[in-house]
């Protein structure tokens, strides 16, 4: 959980709530929610809605010295 710094297609930087910068790779099947307040679990978003400043919540599984991402929750860019 924290704040985009960067994206890229293969990867985002988050600086997380108590200062480390964290990268997670992203994956063909990562899923991107949209946390709008219409649903309580979100509505369905993709990679281009993200952009650097928002908060996330990034659910990744380990793997090797990467955490690949399943899931990225982010609110509307205008609501961050």
């Amino acid at each position: 959980m924290g704040i985009l710094q960067s994206i890229s297609a293969e990867a985002v930087t988050v600086k997380t709530g108590d200062g480390k910068i964290v990268t997670v790779r992203l994956t063909a099947t990562t899923m991107y929610v949209m946390r709008d307040g219409k649903s309580a679990d979100g509505t369905p978003a993709k990679f281009s809605d993200l952009t650097t400043g928002q908060r996330v919540i990034i659910h990744a599984t380990p793997k090797g010295n990467d955490l690949l991402a399943d899931e990225v929750k982010f609110a509307p860019a205008a609501q961050h």
